[in-house]
């Protein structure tokens, strides 16, 4: 499901690093946390819906992929987006 442009655009302004910031890793991630989160829910309503979860797993894998990234190249800026998404427990 995609994300209204109003929503989209407050998630931006949330994470972005510079005022015309619209792709780097931070606001990916936030972005992809979001469509993660609605998916999910998705998910409680429809149990069958198996090609849509295969989506929702590639979404986790790309996540998982940029915040390792984010971790490598910068600790401190990974740190900040695990603790504002509420990511790892």
């Amino acid at each position: 499901m995609a994300l209204l442009k109003e929503k989209k655009k407050e998630i931006i302004n949330n994470f972005k690093t510079h005022p015309k910031d619209t792709g780097s890793a931070e606001v990916q991630i936030a972005l992809l946390t979001e469509r993660i989160n609605n998916l999910t829910d998705h998910f409680k309503r429809h149990r069958k819906d198996f090609n849509s979860r295969r989506g929702l797993l590639c979404l986790v894998g790309r996540r998982r992929r940029l915040l390792e990234y984010l971790e490598r190249n910068n600790r401190k800026k990974y740190l900040e987006i695990i603790e504002k998404l509420n990511l790892r427990k």
